[in-house]
């Protein structure tokens, strides 16, 4: 199926089709999501299906606004005071699911926390308001292959289902996810958002939960090992470069290279960098040939560069 222009006929088209229990694929400013109607358990689990995702790992509701997020979940000080901050934006809570909360237990993996996100995404946007209803998104692809960062990254994961039309996303890496518990306010997935950005918030520092803690299922999703994952193999933080090898760049090349090469940001910007990420990936596996590895230059771990790394370390996991 081809994609489909946003306009607010097609809009009002997708907004009755996930009434009707059918999933369909929309842009956020992170990445592409694949939505199905969060209150209705067979559309949930039909994600799952599509994706081949476990069971055990949560899927992120979408909702319009902060109204919206606590008609279903229970929001601490600290919550509201991330949400306040970051939303719209690429910032999911995990927070208790309220007492009278509608979404399907499926798509929180039986927990009784739920993982919220309000996008900023115009397109996201307008379909939340014609739907009305929480909206489970998860990157749509395969699970375990490369999210997807524009239509045609979609449509090689599922070239029949509708796809709403809105370019490449401006973030590119999914969003961060950060609980507000019991506990305290807890770091669960590296993200758009960067660590110092959510410290200076809430003016302590993060609590870190080791990656097999939350074991199954898992508080959040994006923690498996291996993860984000193009079918070529992945060589991380190479200084130099076999010239069989394809090369994804960051800043400045000074040593000998071949000829295939992408480079996330010449001028070692980390925003463009996590933008360009996954499209890049994407570029490079199409690539490939059988056995070739795709060798990456070191990338710093400080800000957008730690949910970079993050990504990489996960897609070169075997």
């Amino acid at each position: 199926m081809p994609s489909l222009k946003a306009d607010s006929e097609q809009i009002k088209i997708c907004a009755d089709l996930l009434e009707n229990g059918s999933l369909v694929v929309f842009p956020t400013e992170t990445v592409y999501g694949l939505g199905a109607d969060a209150t209705n358990g067979q559309s949930v689990a039909a994600i799952y299906a599509a994706k081949q995702r476990p069971e055990f790992n949560p899927l992120i509701c979408h909702v319009a606004d902060l109204d919206a997020a606590m008609a279903i979940g229970d929001f601490n000080a600290s919550a509201l005071q991330l949400a306040k901050a970051f939303w719209p934006g690429p910032l999911t809570l995990v927070v208790p699911r309220h007492k009278d909360c509608p979404v399907a237990p499926l798509a929180s993996a039986g927990l009784d926390t739920l993982a919220i996100r309000v996008p900023a995404h115009p397109i996201a946007q307008a379909l939340l308001r014609a739907f009305g209803k929480p909206i489970v998104a998860p990157s749509a692809n395969i699970s375990g292959q490369l999210s997807p960062t524009n239509c045609q990254h979609v449509l090689k994961s599922f070239p029949d289902l509708p796809v709403l039309d809105g370019g490449t996303t401006q973030v590119g890496l999914e969003s961060t996810i950060i609980g507000c518990l019991e506990a305290g306010v807890l770091w669960l997935r590296a993200g758009g958002l960067s660590r110092q950005d959510i410290e200076q918030v809430i003016s302590d520092p993060l609590i870190e939960i080791e990656a097999d803690s939350d074991s199954e299922p898992r508080l959040a999703p994006g923690r498996l090992a291996r993860h984000y994952a193009p079918n070529a193999r992945l060589e991380l933080n190479c200084k130099t470069i076999p010239p069989e090898n394809l090369l994804l760049a960051f800043g400045a090349i000074d040593f000998s290279h071949p000829s295939a090469l992408i480079n996330l940001s010449p001028s070692e910007d980390l925003q463009e960098a996590a933008a360009n990420l996954f499209s890049a990936l994407h570029q490079l596996d199409g690539l490939a040939q059988a056995g070739q590895t795709i060798s990456v230059m070191p990338i710093p771990n400080s800000g957008l560069g730690e949910a970079i790394n993050d990504r990489l370390t996960r897609a070169a996991n075997s």
